[in-house]
């Protein structure tokens, strides 16, 4: 089947294979928040980002191939529910960025700012810092050899818009941000797969760039 990326809290994840990455995306809840599980398919070594919630659905989609790191993506609350139980059950190596780690709930075993890089088996995540709606937010970038480039966002930049800010000075910042560090480095084809809610692409999204400005949020 086709991925879509919509997913619904108690449905059926959904998957996708990106080269050597294989992407399964799940919403868990309360708060509809995207669980996503990478797998290489070359050593089939597997890593989360945000341990959202539902922490038995998170490791019933682990199973037995076991899980070598979860990376949160920021510091809130709803991203991290089930981070404790999933790194308890399963031995994980744990990921964070470096201005929002002390936050967590759990000892962070890795520290990361912008330029880092996290193995997925054959596969490589590159960290970039984008700051805004959490001080330490920070977005994977997963650049397909064979293919189109992949953003995990989280909370910064979503189908619509931004993520949520509590100032006009980190709304400013957040908008300067995703602008300079996502949209102008990576193509229109360039899939995000959000915290919450359905993916889109950058070429959908860049005409209304300027109206989020305008609007304030």
């Amino acid at each position: 089947m086709t991925y879509t990326g919509e997913v619904t809290v108690g449905g059926a994840p959904d998957t996708r294979e990106a080269g050597d990455l294989v992407i399964t995306k799940i919403a868990v809840g309360p708060m509809a928040n995207n669980a996503y599980l990478l797998r290489c398919a070359l050593t089939g070594e597997q890593v989360m980002i945000d341990a959202a919630d539902e922490a038995g659905r998170l490791l019933e989609l682990v199973g037995d191939r076991g899980l070598a790191r979860v990376i949160t993506t920021h510091r809130h609350a709803d991203h991290w529910q089930a981070l404790a139980e999933v790194v308890a059950a399963t031995g994980a190596e744990t990921v964070a960025g470096e201005d929002d780690a002390d936050e967590l709930p759990v000892e962070v075993d890795v520290r990361v700012r912008t330029g880092a890089r996290v193995r997925v088996g054959s596969c490589e995540l590159e960290v970039i810092e984008v700051v805004g709606h959490t001080p330490g937010s920070i977005v994977l970038v997963y650049d397909d050899p064979d293919g189109v480039t992949h953003l995990f966002t989280g909370d910064s930049l979503f189908p619509g818009g931004v993520g949520r800010t509590w100032s006009p000075d980190d709304f400013m910042r957040l908008c300067g941000e995703v602008e300079t560090k996502l949209f102008a480095r990576y193509d229109d084809d360039t899939w995000f797969y959000p915290g919450h809610g359905d993916d889109s692409t950058l070429g959908a999204e860049r005409p209304s760039v300027p109206d989020w400005r305008a609007r304030g949020w």
